[in-house]
C-alpha cells in the first residue's frame, strides 16, 4: 500500500533544536549578523551510560604463534598483485628493446630502489600505521580524518557517536599550530570538504579500476608463456583463452571463492620460493655484475643517457609496486606484524632476487626483454613454472576482485555508491562478500578491455594509472593524518614529501604521458564512477537535508498525539528514516492519510559511521519521544563501514530486547533529569511505569506482530534551481535511484508487512 502527497512549506529561516531534535548549530537571521543557537538532545546524555572496552586493534599483543600463522596466510591474500610484477614488468620499462647494455643497470637499480623507498618503507612501517582500528584503504584514512575533524557534509553527526569504544583516536596530547589549521580548514571550509570527499571517490573509483585491470594484465601476461611451446599462436589466440579463463573466473565467485583465499597461501609460497630460485640461478650463470645496481649513480646515469626516454620509461618501472596498496587494504584480515614479517622475510627478498636473475639473463640476451619471465625459465621447470604463474596470476587476480567488493560496500555504507545487493557467502567472517552487480559489471569491463587491448604493453599504459592515482591519493591523505592526528614533527613530514611524495608524482607524470596509448581508460572510468558516486552521494545528501530542516517539532508531535481521531492498533511499527535528528515529515504525511498509529511505534535510523566496525552493545541508541507514556521511541542503529546488516528476525529480536532495556534502565532516570524526587514512592511509580510500558511492548509484539513503514520519496529540484541542479537531480539522481534496489530490497523486509508512505520533496 502506498499514500501519495506533496510535502508542503518552505525552508525556515531560524533552526532550533529542541528536546526531541538533533544536536546542532541553527543559525537566526536577521540585522545584526548571524547568532548561533544550542540546544542539547537528550541522546547526548544517554549514550555515556554505553561506553565499552570492546574493539579491534592491529596492535593488540597476539601470541608469536598466531603472528607466524598470519603471516603465512597473508601470503596467499595480500601478496598476488605484487608478486606477479615480474611477469610483465621488463617488457614494460623497454618496449622499443634494449639500446645500451649500461640501462639494463640503471633500469634494476631504479626497480631496487622504487621497491625499498615506497613498498618497503612507506607502505610496510609508514602507511600500516594509520589503520582505522585494525581496518586499511583509503577510507580508513578518510575516517580517520572524519573522526578528528568534522569534516562530513551530510549533517548528521552527534556528540554520543564520540562514546563508541572504536571511535577514540589515540593522538598525541600536545597542541600544535600546523594540526590546528589543517583542522580549522576542514571543519570550516565547505570547499576543502568537497575537495577530500572528491578525492576519497577518486581513489575509490581507481581501485575499482585496478579490480578491472588487474585481471586482464595478470592473465594476459601468464598464459602469453604457452607461446614458448606454441610459437604459432598469435595475439587473438591468447587473447581468447585469457578471456574464457576470465569469465570462469568471474562466474566462480558467487560461491564465495575468497574463503579459499587462506588455501592460496601453499601456491603463492611455491611461486615466490619458484622466481627466487630462478633469479639466483640466472644471477649466477649469466652475469653477477648485476648487483652493481646497488649503486644508485647508475640511476643518474641512465637518466643522463637517456633523458626523456628515461622518463617515459619510469611508467614500465612503476609496475613492479602494483599491488602495494593491497597491504594496507587487506590490512583487517591480518595485523601489522603479520604483515611486515611476510613482506620482510618473504615477499621483498623473492621479488628482488627475480628482478636481479632476469636483469643478469637480459644482459646475454637483450633480444627477449619482451618476453623475459618466460625465456629466462630454465627448459626443465618450464611446465611447472607456467602452471604455477597461471594460478598466481588468477589469485592476483581473485584478490583484486574481492577487495572490489570491500570498498564498494564502504562506499555504500557512507553514502557515496548507490544501493546494492551484498551476500554474505561465510557465516563466520564477514569480510567475506560477494556483490552480484558489481561481479557482472567488473566481469562486462575485464572482457570488454582484454578484447580491446589484446596485449600487455598498452594495458600497463592503463594498469600505471590506476595505481600512480592511488598511491598519490594515500600519500596526501598520509601527510594530513601526520599533520592533524600524529602531529608529527614538521621536518619529518617535509621529509617525507620531497622523498617517497615526490617520487611518486614523477612516476605520475609518466604514466600520464601514455595517456593516448592506453592510459585513457581508467581515467575514463574513474570519471563515470566518480560522476556516479558524487550524483548519489548529492542527492543523497539534499534528501537529507530537506528533512532536517521540515522535521516534526516538539510541539507537532505532542499535538498529533493528543489527537482523539487518531486510534492506536495493537502492534509494534519500525518506521524507517535516514533522518538522524528528529522525526521525518514522512510522518505528518503518514498521519494525515491514515489516522491510525500503532501501539508502539519505533522511528529507525541506520547511521553509517567514519569507523570499520560499531560492537554490537554500542549500536542501538534509544530515547522516548514526548509526550511521555505515548509509546513512540526513536532509535538510531549504528554501523561501521565494515559491518554487516543484521539478518531481519536478528535484527527484530535484538532492537525489541534493547527497547525492553532501554524501558527499564535509561526510562527511570528521566525523572531524575526533570529533577523530581527520588524517594520510595516516586520509585514505585517509575517501576510501575517501566512494568506498563514493557506490558504494552509485549502484547504489541503478541497480537499485532511487528509492521514496517517506510517512506516511498521522490525528489525533484525546486523551480528556483539552475539548470545544472534541475539536470543532477531530476534526471541523473532519480534515473539511479529508479535502477538500483530498493530499501526493502536491502533489508529484506517482507512486502506482507510492509507500507510505504509516499512523499515528494522540493529541494
Amino acid at each position: 500500500m502506498e499514500i501519495d502527497g506533496i510535502a508542503e512549506g518552505g525552508r525556515p529561516k531560524i533552526v532550533e533544536v529542541d528536546s526531541i531534535d538533533g544536536h546542532h548549530d541553527g543559525r537566526v537571521e536577521g540585522n545584526k549578523g548571524l547568532r548561533k543557537i544550542k540546544k542539547l538532545d537528550s541522546f547526548d546524555i544517554e549514550t555515556t551510560r554505553l561506553k565499552s572496552d570492546q574493539g579491534h586493534s592491529s596492535n593488540q599483543n597476539l601470541p608469536w604463534g598466531m603472528v607466524m600463522k598470519l603471516a603465512i596466510q597473508s601470503i596467499g591474500v595480500v601478496y598476488g598483485d605484487i608478486g606477479t610484477s615480474p611477469l610483465y614488468v621488463m617488457a614494460g620499462i623497454f618496449p622499443n628493446g634494449i639500446k645500451h647494455e649500461e640501462d639494463l643497470l640503471g633500469a634494476l637499480s631504479l626497480i631496487f630502489y622504487s621497491i625499498i623507498v615506497i613498498y618497503l618503507i612507506k607502505y610496510v612501517f609508514i602507511v600500516l600505521s594509520a589503520n582505522d582500528n585494525g581496518d586499511g584503504g583509503t577510507f580508513a584514512l578518510y575516517s580517520l580524518i572524519c573522526r578528528y575533524a568534522k569534516a562530513s557534509l551530510t549533517p548528521n553527526q552527534q556528540a554520543e557517536d564520540r562514546e563508541i569504544s572504536n571511535y577514540h583516536l589515540e593522538v598525541p596530547s600536545r597542541r600544535l599550530r600546523w594540526a590546528s589549521a589543517v583542522k580549522s580548514l576542514l571543519e570550516n571550509r565547505k570547499t576543502a570538504k568537497y575537495l577530500l570527499l572528491f578525492v576519497t571517490m577518486l581513489a575509490t573509483a581507481m581501485v575499482i579500476g585496478d579490480g578491472i585491470l588487474t585481471p586482464c594484465i595478470s592473465v594476459l601476461s601468464a598464459v602469453g608463456g604457452v607461446r614458448e611451446a606454441a610459437s604459432s599462436l598469435g595475439d587473438d589466440q591468447i587473447m581468447w583463452i585469457s578471456v574464457v579463463i576470465l569469465i570462469l573466473l568471474f562466474q566462480v565467485q558467487r560461491f564465495g571463492t575468497h574463503k579459499v583465499g587462506y588455501s592460496f597461501a601453499p601456491i603463492l609460497s611455491l611461486w615466490f620460493l619458484s622466481i627466487a630460485m630462478i633469479g639466483i640461478y640466472n644471477f649466477a650463470k649469466h652475469d653477477p655484475g648485476v648487483i652493481r645496481a646497488v649503486n644508485p649513480l647508475y640511476i643518474v646515469q641512465y637518466f643522463r643517457r637517456n633523458k626523456k626516454e628515461a622518463w617515459i620509461s619510469l611508467g614500465g618501472i612503476f609496475l613492479c609496486l602494483t599491488g602495494s596498496e593491497a597491504l594496507f587494504a587487506d590490512l583487517g584480515h591480518f595485523n601489522i606484524l603479520s604483515i611486515q614479517l611476510s613482506s620482510c622475510v618473504v615477499v621483498f627478498p623473492s621479488i628482488i632476487l627475480a628482478y636481479f636473475g632476469q636483469a643478469a639473463y637480459l644482459r646475454k640476451h637483450t633480444e627477449d626483454v619482451a618476453s623475459t619471465f618466460y625465456s629466462s625459465i630454465p627448459k626443465p621447470v618450464y611446465w611447472p613454472m607456467f602452471v604455477v604463474a597461471v594460478l598466481a596470476a588468477i589469485i592476483a587476480s581473485q584478490a583484486m576482485i574481492s577487495a572490489t567488493y570491500a570498498i564498494v560496500k564502504q562506499s555504500v555504507a557512507l553514502g557515496c555508491f548507490p544501493r546494492v545487493k551484498v551476500v554474505h557467502t561465510s557465516q563466520n567472517h564477514e569480510g567475506q562478500i560477494y556483490i552480484p552487480e558489481v561481479n557482472t559489471l567488473l566481469m562486462l569491463a575485464c572482457v570488454g578491455v582484454t578484447l580491446g587491448f589484446k596485449t600487455t604493453l598498452q594495458l600497463g599504459n592503463a594498469y600505471g594509472i590506476a595505481v600512480a592515482f592511488v598511491f598519490t591519493i594515500t600519500s596526501t591523505f598520509l601527510v594530513i593524518v601526520m599533520v592533524m592526528i600524529w602531529k608529527t614533527n614538521i621536518l619529518l613530514i617535509i621529509l617525507y614529501v620531497l622523498t617517497i611524495g615526490l617520487a611518486e608524482y614523477v612516476f605520475l607524470s609518466s604514466v600520464l604521458y601514455k595517456f593516448v596509448d592506453g592510459g585513457y581508460v581508467p581515467l575514463v572510468f574513474a570519471a563515470v564512477m566518480v560522476t556516479i558516486m558524487f550524483v548519489w552521494n548529492y542527492g543523497y545528501r539534499k534528501k537529507y537535508e530537506y528533512e532536517f530542516e521540515n522535521k516534526v517539532s516538539r510541539e507537532a508531535l505532542i499535538t498529533i498525539m493528543s489527537n482523539a481521531n487518531i486510534h492506536r492498533v495493537p502492534a509494534v511499527a519500525l518506521f524507517y528514516t535516514e533522518l538522524v535528528h528528529g522525526i521525518s515529515p514522512i510522518f505528518t504525511q503518514y498521519v494525515a492519510n491514515v489516522p491510525a498509529l500503532h501501539s508502539v511505534l519505533v522511528f529507525v535510523s541506520i547511521k553509517s559511521l567514519p569507523i570499520s566496525k560499531v560492537p554490537l552493545e554500542e549500536r542501538f541508541v534509544f530515547r522516548q519521544a514526548e509526550p511521555e507514556e505515548s509509546g513512540i521511541y526513536r532509535c538510531v542503529v549504528r554501523y561501521g563501514y565494515q559491518d554487516a546488516k543484521m539478518e531481519r528476525q536478528f535484527f527484530e529480536q535484538v532492537l525489541i530486547d534493547r527497547l525492553k532495556d532501554f524501558i527499564r534502565k535509561d526510562a527511570p532516570h528521566a525523572a531524575d533529569e526533570r529533577g523530581e524526587a527520588s524517594d520510595h514512592g516516586v520509585a514505585m511509580v517509575n517501576e510501575e511505569r517501566v512494568r506498563r510500558e514493557i506490558g504494552l511492548v509485549d502484547e504489541a509484539i503478541k497480537i499485532g506482530g511487528i509492521m514496517y513503514l517506510m517512506g516511498q520519496s521522490e525528489v525533484t529540484a525546486s523551480r528556483s534551481s539552475g539548470l545544472a541542479k534541475r539536470f543532477v537531480i531530476n534526471c541523473l539522481y532519480n534515473w539511479l535511484k529508479r535502477n538500483v534496489r530498493q530499501q526493502e530490497e536491502v533489508f529484506n523486509i517482507p512486502h506482507k508487512r510492509l507500507l510505504k508512505v509516499g512523499i515528494t520533496y522540493e529541494i
